[in-house]
């Protein structure tokens, strides 16, 4: 993991829900899954040109157990067969962590590094809560940045 200091806003057009973390962790209340299949299958992203996939984590109700908005989203849309809400990514301080590998499992698995470090009190950072989000730089690969106070 890194200190990450981002300078630009990036705009991203998607999909959203509304859940918690407990939610996510049963199958049958679930909804992250079900919402990047959605978008998959209704929005066209622009590859060739660069464009990127997010998921992104905001409007948090208060913290890891409350409810919040999860979007999955592009940097840039070909077309949509979906109306599309869009999420400005603010410059600012985050924490970046790396998955690698075959996915889900290496969003997952950065997930769980993210819990980790964030349970500990005496962790050097604390998250403020704002805007999070995972960047899908290529089939194999994410990066989760964690907004720092």
């Amino acid at each position: 993991m890194k200190i990450v200091n981002r300078d630009k806003i990036t705009l991203v057009k998607g999909i959203s829900v509304r859940t918690t973390n407990a939610a996510e962790m049963k199958p049958e209340t679930a909804k992250i899954g079900g919402l990047h299949q959605r978008f998959d299958q209704n929005v066209s992203v622009d590859y060739k040109n660069g464009a990127r996939v997010y998921g992104v984590y905001f409007d948090y109700e208060s913290d890891a157990t409350g409810e919040f908005s999860v979007l999955a989203g592009a940097d840039q849309i070909e077309s949509a067969k979906v109306d599309l809400e869009e999420i400005k990514l603010p410059a600012g301080k985050y924490l970046v962590f790396e998955g690698r590998g075959e996915m889900p499992q290496a969003v997952i698995q950065a997930w769980g590094e993210v819990w980790n470090y964030f349970s500990d009190q005496d962790s050097a950072e604390k998250r403020s809560y704002t805007v999070d989000f995972e960047h899908y730089t290529n089939a194999d690969e994410v990066d989760i940045y964690i907004a720092i106070k």
